[in-house]
């Protein structure tokens, strides 16, 4: 798996973490071994243009996914998944700051950032949360997936809870 991690926010944060979990997230969803993804940290001011550029609202947001070839998982176990490029995932660590402290379960930037990364793999796989029933599968293998991570690394406490509306 290609992963690369950009860091452009001028903030400290774990981009090890990033590419473990965004790894491990892949794997989960079987997703083909040489595929490629990028995750990038931005500002405020950079994630507020993109996201008036692309989704017409103001202000920054938390996380933003720009697919490229529209991969998906397969549909069985035996099924080979296909190659290509994932996308891009746009990350704003301040706004994942924010988020984290004003949870119902508060974490740490990290954290955030952490659950950021396994939402955006998810939207560039075609899943989304538009409607009850997307919502539940969508945020059931969130949880999953942080939680399979967390529960793999021996992390206790916790797992961060949804702050994604």
């Amino acid at each position: 798996m290609s992963i690369d991690v950009n860091n452009e926010s001028g903030r400290e944060i774990d981009e090890r973490a990033i590419l473990d979990i965004a790894r491990y997230a892949l794997a989960r969803m079987r997703i083909h071994p040489l595929s490629e993804l990028s995750v990038i940290a931005v500002d405020t001011d950079a994630m507020e243009q993109l996201h008036r550029q692309w989704m017409d609202l103001p202000g920054p947001t938390d996380v933003m996914s720009f697919p490229m070839d529209e991969l998906r998982p397969p549909s069985k176990d035996d099924d080979e998944p296909p190659q290509g490029l994932l996308g891009d995932i746009v990350l704003c660590p301040e706004v994942a700051a924010k988020q984290g402290a004003e949870a119902p379960t508060e974490h740490s930037m990290d954290e955030e950032l952490q659950l950021l990364t396994v939402h955006g793999v998810l939207h560039l796989l075609g899943y989304d949360h538009e409607t009850p029933g997307e919502r539940a599968e969508m945020f059931g293998l969130q949880a999953a997936i942080v939680d399979g991570w967390r529960a793999e690394r021996g992390l206790t406490g916790p797992s961060p809870a949804p702050t994604i509306t």
